[in-house]
C-alpha cells in the first residue's frame, strides 16, 4: 500500500455535517502522480516508490538534465516535483514504474493524514506578532510598548543566553501538520477535502502522508 501523495493547496470552505454543524475544510489537488521509479529492498535497501506530479505545460526547459535522464530512463512525463513515499507491494495492488496514481487509490473518507509544507514567510517581525508576548501598558505614559524587555542579566553572566525569543525572521519554514481527518475524497477531480488548515499559500506544493491512525 502507498503511504502518500503529492498534492497543491487549493484554499479552503466549508461543509456541514448531518447535524448541521459547520466543518471547515481545506481543499487539496492531490495528484494525479506517476510513479517515477520503484526501490526495493534487494537493490537500494527499503521499499518506496518515487512519484512525480503531473503538471500541464511542463516542458523540458523546465527541467535539470539530471532531472530529464532521470524521466527519460523512466519513460516518465516530463514531472517538475518528485517525491518519495514508503510502499509494502501487496496482492492485487502492485504498482510499476509509468502507472498513473489517483487520489482515491491512496485516501479513503475518515482516514487521517499529516501534511508536510512551507509556512508563509512574514519577514522581519517583533516579539509581539512572532512570539505573542503581552507587551507593556498602552496608557498613563507609559514608555514601554512592544518592546521584549530585559533579555539577560548585568554582572554575570554577562551574556544573552542562546535560544532566547526574540525579533526575528517569522514563517518560510517546514511545517508538518498531523493527524487532519479526510472529510470527503472527489474522484472526478482528484480533490481531498481535509478538516482544518494546512501551511502554505494557495497553489503551495505539499507532501500528504497517511498517519496511520483512523477515527
Amino acid at each position: 500500500m502507498l503511504q502518500g501523495m503529492i498534492g497543491r493547496k487549493v484554499g479552503m470552505t466549508q461543509l456541514f455535517d448531518e447535524r448541521g454543524q459547520v466543518i471547515p475544510v481545506t481543499v487539496l489537488q492531490t495528484g494525479p502522480c506517476i510513479v517515477v521509479q520503484k526501490k526495493t529492498p534487494e537493490k537500494e535497501g527499503y521499499s518506496a516508490l518515487q512519484l512525480g506530479l503531473i503538471e500541464p505545460g511542463t516542458r523540458s526547459r523546465h527541467l535539470t538534465l539530471g532531472v530529464r535522464g532521470h524521466l527519460r530512463k523512466a519513460g516518465s512525463p516530463r514531472t517538475r516535483i518528485l517525491r518519495e513515499f514508503a510502499y509494502e507491494e501487496t496482492e492485487g495492488t502492485a504498482l510499476k514504474v509509468g502507472d498513473e496514481v489517483l487520489a482515491h487509490q491512496v485516501f479513503q473518507a475518515d482516514d487521517t493524514v499529516n501534511v508536510v509544507g512551507t509556512s508563509k514567510g512574514r519577514g522581519f517581525q517583533g516579539v509581539i506578532k512572532r512570539h505573542g508576548f503581552g507587551g507593556g501598558q498602552a496608557t498613563h505614559g507609559s514608555m514601554f510598548h512592544r518592546a521584549p524587555g530585559s533579555i539577560g542579566q548585568s554582572a554575570s553572566p554577562s551574556r544573552v543566553f542562546p535560544g532566547t525569543r526574540g525579533p526575528g525572521r517569522m514563517g518560510n519554514k517546514r511545517v508538518t501538520v498531523r493527524n487532519l481527518q479526510v472529510v470527503k475524497v472527489d474522484e472526478e477531480n482528484h480533490l481531498l477535502l481535509v478538516k482544518g488548515s494546512v501551511p502554505g499559500s494557495r497553489a503551495h506544493t505539499l507532501t500528504i502522508v497517511r498517519s496511520g491512525r483512523r477515527k
